[in-house]
């Protein structure tokens, strides 16, 4: 019998998790993918918004702006990248300037810190590729970006290592509720536990339905982005939006945390959450709309095009509230989620302490991670690496200088890829210019090692990815 059971593992599920493994508990995670983070988490916009969108008196309000007040601490400890960079809204035109005000003022009341109005010479004088037609601009210094599935990769890392069970390829079918538990239909096996919460993103209405009536209706937007090459990382120092709009928060031009530049998204209606193509007439939406903020912004540097889904609702804000005395809903989790992870973890637990779970503390709980980054180690620091394992002295990964050591730490780490790109998420390999050209089949050829099994049986993502399909009768394999 599990104390809690969490269905999804996703930023929402994992920071929950996380908040949860403090505490003495049983913990049971299902995850339907053969990974975490594989949803919305590891396909979004990468950013911590500051907290001026959400409509004051909204529970995203709330937690958006303690959550990203959280967040800078909270990687900290868990050794995932954060930059606190500033976002600037801009304007163009009286219509704008009326947005500008009205969201300047939803940020004075959600307590948004330093938030600042600007003409649009000021905002040139921060960012002087800005277009011309620029007349007004909201400055917005508390603003940062992030390793959205680093964050949940550490997070769900340190709640197994502190005793949480972690089942992945287990999708639910069905909960029953008893007086006193829930029965759980997973990926084949039945558990049971005294507690559920549902945290399965866009497929949450789903979930939702195995307990009661929903309240709401999930409306699953589609956003397909651009990802630059390091060499236009610097065009632009701060996040770039233009006012938001009943779509969503627009077409924004950003740095990364890996130092590339993210151009995107559209939004998109469509029908579930594993429609992520990526179509000519989405990219020719974000072109358009990216040049009229920055239009020396240079697509031809792109080194990958990617769509995710976001867990839109017929609700404007967080729906996070119980459909009877055991099961817990955190749904209708669209932007500013990633943000307010933090934040919906702790009241989600406060949600679960007020239906009767005990929140006790866990003796010994470490809520901490270390991982080495051996780009961004000193000379003294490599060698030390370098002498403890010398694997480190073997770059495999050579846009982005990810070693070999790096790899194998990420392969036994407490939730071990089954694929390449489960290495990429963890270690980096993968994540340059070459997009995995050179450094995928070799990541391929230590995972079989490490992993002990046939290199036919490494996938590149999902589950169904297969990259080799055979072998030649001289022994070779052959794609």
């Amino acid at each position: 019998m599990y104390d809690v059971a969490i269905i999804g593992c996703g930023v929402i599920g994992a920071s929950l998790a996380y908040r949860l493994s403090r505490c003495d508990l049983r913990i049971l995670i299902l995850e339907r993918e053969n990974d975490v983070a594989m949803g919305t988490t590891k396909a979004n916009s990468a950013i911590v918004h500051a907290g001026y969108d959400p409509e004051p008196g909204t529970l995203m309000a709330k937690l958006n702006v303690q959550g990203s007040a959280m967040m800078e601490q909270l990687c900290a400890d868990l050794c995932v990248e954060y930059k606190r960079i500033g976002s600037l809204v801009l304007g163009f035109g009286e219509e704008d300037r009326k947005t500008l005000s009205r969201i300047y003022e939803n940020g004075l009341q959600n307590g948004v810190p330093g938030l600042q109005m600007l003409t649009g010479d000021q905002a040139r004088a921060l960012e002087p590729v800005l277009s011309p037609e620029v007349t007004d601009a909201l400055l917005a210094p508390s603003a940062a970006i992030i390793d959205p599935w680093g964050l949940c990769i550490a997070e769900a890392e340190v709640a197994v290592r502190n005793g949480a069970e972690l089942k992945l390829r287990s999708a639910v079918t069905a909960i029953t509720e008893q007086d006193d538990f829930c029965t759980i239909s997973a990926g084949g096996q039945t558990y049971q536990a005294r507690y559920v919460v549902n945290c399965a993103g866009v497929d949450a209405e789903s979930i939702f339905r195995m307990t009661a009536e929903p309240q709401f209706k999930t409306l699953p937007s589609r956003g397909a982005y651009y990802l630059l090459d390091k060499s236009s990382g610097g065009l632009v120092s701060r996040v770039i939006f233009q006012c938001p709009s009943a779509a969503g928060k627009g077409v924004l031009v950003a740095p990364t945390v890996h130092g590339n530049l993210i151009v995107g998204p559209n939004a998109e209606e469509v029908h579930g959450s594993d429609d992520k193509a990526v179509t000519a007439a989405a990219l020719d939406v974000v072109s358009a709309a990216s040049k009229k903020s920055v239009p020396s912004v240079d697509l031809r540097q792109s080194i990958r095009n990617f769509a995710g889904v976001r867990a839109n609702t017929t609700l404007s804000d967080f729906y996070i509230s119980p459909s009877s005395s055991r099961v817990l809903h955190a749904a209708g989790i669209k932007s500013p989620g990633l943000s307010a992870a933090p934040a919906i973890a702790e009241y989600a637990a406060e949600q679960l302490a007020a239906m009767g779970l005990s929140l006790s503390p866990r003796a010994g709980f470490d809520g901490t991670r270390q991982v080495n980054r051996f780009r961004r180690c000193t000379p003294e620091q490599k060698a030390a690496l370098v002498q403890e394992n010398p694997l480190y002295g073997r770059v495999i990964c050579r846009c982005e200088t990810i070693t070999e050591g790096e790899i194998v730490d990420a392969i036994h780490s407490p939730i071990p890829p089954c694929s390449i790109d489960g290495v990429k998420r963890r270690a980096g390999a993968g994540m340059g210019r070459c997009q995995g050209g050179f450094c995928g089949p070799r990541v391929l050829e230590i995972l079989a090692r490490e992993l002990n099994i046939p290199q036919k049986e490494i996938l590149q993502d999902q589950d169904g990815t297969i990259l080799i399909t055979g072998e030649t009768k001289t022994g070779g394999a052959q794609a």
